[in-house]
């Protein structure tokens, strides 16, 4: 359900899935192949994309730039056991300090 603000009027949205955009790749078992592409760009959507305010193709090449160092480098992901697809050094000594990314709106916390 949304709300049209205009009328004030709730009006039923109805439901969007991968699977009823492609009915072709449900048939043929493609999905399984393309679900990490589609879970990459619904993270881009949901943690970046929906929290900036684009200002051009470049800037907008830069954002997504930005996010796929920091998806590939330093986010977690779960199916690899909280780690990151680019592998890094286990840090022991020193103070935790946040370093911005995307201009903040994500953190990456490293000992320094």
């Amino acid at each position: 359900m949304r709300a049209d603000h205009l009328s004030g009027l709730v009006v039923p949205r109805p439901a969007l899935s991968v699977y009823s955009e492609y009915p072709s790749l449900q048939r043929d078992g493609q999905i399984p192949r393309l679900r990490p592409r589609l879970c990459f760009i619904g993270s881009i959507r949901r943690e970046c994309l929906d929290h900036v305010i684009v200002f051009g193709e470049q800037h907008l090449r830069r954002v997504l730039r930005s996010y796929q160092q920091y998806y590939n480098g330093t986010r977690t992901h779960l199916s690899l056991a909280k780690d990151a697809p680019l592998p890094r050094a286990i840090q022991t000594v020193g103070s935790i300090l946040p370093l911005p990314v995307l201009g903040g709106l994500h953190h990456h916390y490293a000992r320094i």
